[in-house]
């Protein structure tokens, strides 16, 4: 369905993963987008996305090649509202 009924951020794809995922979401209207990486320190590692979307249904592939083993959060920011997953690289 290209138009989705619901503001949501999935489980990336596969997971755990070594060292490519994808991880989709889908938004309800446009508005400003962030996607971003943490480590468990809440340090910052990566912006996925950082711009302008349309309403819709997206896919980010998300390399993790440069990254030790472990636990890392992905957090989507739209229009304010937050969510956050947790995703696992093993080397």
């Amino acid at each position: 369905d290209p138009f989705p009924t619901r503001y949501n951020l999935d489980q990336n794809y596969p997971n755990p993963f070594n060292p490519g995922t994808n991880i989709s979401f889908q938004i309800l209207e446009p508005g400003y987008v962030t996607l971003k990486v943490y480590d468990l320190l809440g340090r910052e590692l990566a912006t996925l996305v950082n711009e302008e979307k349309i309403r819709g249904n997206y896919e980010i592939p998300f390399n993790g090649s440069g990254f030790s083993s472990g636990l890392y959060f992905y957090i989507l920011n739209w229009n304010n509202s937050i969510q956050t997953k947790k995703m696992l690289l093993i080397k």
